[in-house]
This record gives structure tokens, sequence and C-alpha cells, in this order.
């Protein structure tokens, strides 16, 4: 019987192992372009099981005005900030979750120098204690201040880069870390796939009868949180804070009526619009905690084609863009990628999955 059910599992892909792929480091984009448009895309057709590359400036070649493009509008705030201990010792923290005012969950770096009641000094005026730490590695900081932490932080805190980016951030990653349609603060990351739009770009589908719509998905840590089992079936992504309005949920609902295609822009965008789809596939306005976890087998309710970044090994997202192409196809795309030197991760190349 354990035969059996370990022969389904690794028929079916339900192994976190079968999503590892040789990526040599020099691939993994340490930088943004000079024009966010420039961006390689690789464009894979799901019905053919083929790829061809190109660019993302060319999106626009392959929408019309049967297509809808579904944005996620919300703005990276800057998480993570840079202290020290009365001692003098250096001290990082990155700001995951807001618990309630001045009073935030955070990662902290290095965790064996904090503990209990230490007290950590950002600026003359800003202090945060350590009130918690959590079994997990997380610790619960209060912030003394005068005021709400989140009014200071565009003054002392940092962007917050992936940790696979080796280098301090720079000025230009306040704006480039960030998509050209950012509106909403509450991600401790970029929803990346949008990073390769411009207002040309956004222009030029707007020429072509394309419709956009923006929802908000706050991204959370689970975007860079390891999966820990070996079975896909007992994983689950962390929770994100999410809003779609009745207005957006009304386009949407009548687009999908007129069967046009629902582009989603990024695994965030997809997240969402999958767990506001109902079964007969209409999307609920609302706001809400989305917990849901895409794995193989799952059946795609409202989004009909993706643009996303490449993903890391063994990853989540990665996991969740085979479950919606097919494991073959996106396998072989990705050994196709690192053979033609594509820019992997946040500040690399993209895939247009039609």
């Amino acid at each position: 019987m354990e035969i059996l059910q370990e022969s389904k599992f690794m028929s079916e892909h339900f192994l976190i192992d079968d999503y590892d792929y040789n990526l040599p480091e020099e691939l993994i984009a340490q930088e943004p372009l000079s024009e966010r448009d420039k961006s390689r895309m690789m464009v894979l057709s799901r019905k053919d099981k083929t790829w061809k590359d190109d660019f993302f400036f060319n999106l626009p070649f392959y929408l019309t005005e049967n297509d809808v493009i579904v944005f996620n509008n919300t703005k990276v705030f800057p998480a993570r900030l840079i202290g020290h201990k009365k001692t003098g010792a250096r001290i990082e923290i990155f700001l995951l979750r807001e618990i309630q005012r001045n009073l935030w969950e955070a990662l902290v770096r290095p965790a064996r120098r904090v503990k209990t009641n230490t007290v950590i000094i950002f600026d003359p005026e800003v202090t945060a204690i350590a009130v918690e730490k959590k079994e997990d590695g997380h610790c619960i900081f209060e912030f003394n201040i005068d005021g709400d932490i989140k009014e200071k932080l565009e003054q002392i805190g940092r962007v917050p880069l992936p940790p696979y980016i080796k280098r301090e951030d720079l000025s230009e990653d306040r704006h480039r870390y960030q998509t050209v349609y950012a509106k909403i603060p509450g991600s401790i990351a970029a929803p990346t796939a949008g990073l390769h739009f411009t207002p040309t770009v956004l222009e030029k589908l707007h020429k072509n009868g394309v419709t956009c719509v923006e929802i908000t998905l706050h991204v959370g840590y689970g975007t860079f949180e390891p999966v820990r089992v070996r079975e896909l079936s007992s994983h689950s992504v962390s929770p994100e804070e999410c809003e779609i309005t009745p207005e957006a949920a009304a386009i949407l609902n009548s687009a999908k009526n007129n069967k046009k295609r629902i582009v989603a822009i990024g695994t965030t965008t997809t997240r969402a619009l999958e767990f506001f789809a109902t079964k007969k596939g209409m999307i609920e306005s609302g706001r809400a905690v989305v917990d849901l976890t895409v794995t193989p087998g799952y059946k795609f309710k409202f989004v009909d084609a993706l643009l996303t970044n490449f993903h890391l090994p063994k990853s989540s997202l990665l996991v969740m863009v085979s479950t919606f192409a097919g494991y073959d196809l996106i396998m072989n795309a990705y050994r196709h990628a690192v053979q033609q030197r594509y820019r992997f991760y946040s500040y690399g190349d993209c895939m247009l999955i039609l």
C-alpha cells in the first residue's frame, strides 16, 4: 500500500523535490535593468506545449480587446530597519505584520543577540523592545515612538530586497522595487511580474482595447518562505490580506460572461482571483485573508493566462506555475531559460503563459 502511495506522489509531482532545477548563481539578477520593459520574455503556449523567446516591450502584440489584465496595486513599504543595542551591536529587523499600533511581528538578525526585553535603538526618537520570541524564530517588537511607527518608516526604513539579492539597497531601489501602478502600502515584497510595466506599455495596451483592472493583495513573508515538507499535500502558504472592490468584481464578471480572457499579472494576483472565485467561476468582492495554496490537481476557476517571473527551485510559486501550465512544459521551459541565460527572480526576466 505504501508503495502505491509513493508511486501516486511521484507520477503526479506531489513531491517538492520534483520542482528542483539547476540554476547557476550568476543568473540571479542582482540589479534591475536600466529600462523596465527591456526584460526578456519567454512566451509559452499551453495548447501547443511550445515556447518562444521575446521581449517584454512586445507584450501588447499578444493582447487584444478580448483580454482583461488584472494588476496587484499593492505598494512595498520600507520594512527593513537597521538599529543597534545599547552595547553598540548592530541589529537588523524585518517587519512582517502589524499586530496593532506600534506592535509588530518581525524577523531579526542576528537572532541570537536579541532576547526578550532587548531594546533596539533606531534613531534618537525611535526605539523598540522585544516583548516576545516565538518558536518559529520570529520576534514581537513594541515600538516606543511619539506617533505611529508607520509614519516614520519612510525616514528610517530601507527597501526590503529579497535575501537572494546579495547587496545593500540603493536609492534607485526605492522606485525600481515598486511597480509603476503601486498605490496602497502594505507589502514587504514587490509583486515582481509587474516590475516590467512602463507607462508606454500601459498606453499601448490601452490603445489595443485591453481592459485593465486593479485588485490589492499585500505580499507577505510567504513569498520567501521555503517549503519545509516533502509531500506538497502537507504544505500551506502563509495567509495574505486582500481586497477586491465591487467595481473591480463587476468588470471581471462581465468580462468572464463575455468570454474574454483573464490575464493575471503575477502569482499574487492569480492567488487572489482564485481565492475570490466561486465554484461557478465568478468573482465575489470583499476584503479577506487569502489562505489558498495551489498544488498539483488544483483546477483554476478564473485565470486564463499568466505573466510571471522565474521562481526559486522547490518553491510554492514554482509549484503554482507548474500546476497552471503543466509540469513538463514549465520544467522544460526553465531548463531552456537557464541555457539561454535568462535573468532570474525579482529583478529578472519574465514568462507569459497563454
